[in-house]
């Protein structure tokens, strides 16, 4: 998959592509829905999104909601059969009126043949664009918009409902919403080292930026893509904040059942599958180490069973 950052200069083989548009945040059933809309014979699938999320931009002084990293939301999207991403600068898109938009970026820089849009879709400066808005430029500009109906469900498929269903600790209903585990992924970070002398090496990941499922301990699966433990992984996993410990920052804590290796610096990609307990605190290390046995027992027989 390519990834085109800048509106100036895009190649001609890039031109012509079929395109969903949107933010694909969590890239869930409903932003797949679109996205097979968008596939045409003889045109390059590709989506337009923004960068940063507006609503970062809007809001900064809002709690992280993001549910993956672009990195994620690139890799999910090239697993689909996405060819081309465009991540446009949401700084310089921001300004621009509904038809400038749709004229000047859509048509004119990216050269679109196609654009697919859900039907909530809003656009331009004060988000004056709607579908009709959008149709109306496609046939001044010689491109064709398809308008794809929201995906229903109870409740519905949408980002909001899979934020909500991780918030109350329910990683299969998001599951169900999303079409694939809920992961976190990001790169092994040094921590304080404190479950190696536990018996419980942790592999840590920071949680910055992005929504924080409810906080405790899960059974998870952990896929490595490079390097010498390539492959996927059963563990079990700690959200939180360490308050035994007086530390207040959010990170992962995944521990790998039956591993040895160095994972500094590598990526992982940490799926939630069942929340077994909320953070704790114990009154010392042996309750809490016998609980950490107890956990990982648990998580063990789930995961096994599927």
């Amino acid at each position: 998959m390519r990834i085109f950052r800048e509106l100036d200069d895009i190649p001609t083989e890039a031109r012509g592509a079929s395109a969903a548009i949107g933010n694909f945040d969590g890239v869930h059933l409903g932003h797949q829905y679109v996205l097979d809309h968008a596939r045409r014979d003889g045109a390059p699938l590709a989506v337009v999104t923004f960068a940063p999320h507006p609503r970062e931009v809007f809001a900064p002084d809002a709690p992280p909601f993001r549910l993956m990293s672009r990195e994620a939301r690139a890799s999910r999207l090239q697993k689909l059969g996405v060819e081309l991403l465009f991540e446009l600068p949401f700084a310089r898109i921001a300004p621009l009126t509904a038809d400038a938009f749709a004229e000047d970026v859509l048509a004119r820089a990216l050269g679109l043949s196609h654009v697919v849009t859900g039907a909530d879709f809003r656009f331009g400066k004060g988000r004056a664009g709607d579908v009709e808005t959008l149709r109306n430029a496609g046939r001044r500009m010689g491109f064709e918009v398809t308008t794809v109906p929201l995906l229903g469900g109870d409740p519905p498929v949408s980002s909001t409902a899979i934020r909500q269903a991780l918030s109350e600790g329910r990683p299969r209903d998001a599951a169900a919403m999303l079409g694939h585990w809920h992961r976190i992924e990001g790169p092994v970070i040094h921590g304080e080292k404190r479950g190696r002398t536990l018996g419980y090496p942790t592999a840590n990941m920071s949680m910055d930026g992005l929504h924080l499922p409810r906080l405790g301990v899960y059974a998870v699966l952990v896929d490595i893509a490079e390097g010498p433990h390539r492959g996927t992984h059963r563990g079990v996993a700690s959200l939180g904040v360490r308050p035994m410990f007086g530390e207040n920052a959010p990170n992962l804590e995944t521990f790998l059942f039956d591993f040895s290796g160095d994972l500094y610096s590598t990526t992982l990609s940490v799926a939630l599958v069942e929340f077994l307990r909320p953070e704790m605190r114990f009154d010392g290390l042996e309750p809490l180490i016998a609980q950490m046995d107890a956990d990982s027992a648990r998580a063990r027989a789930i995961l096994a069973d599927g």
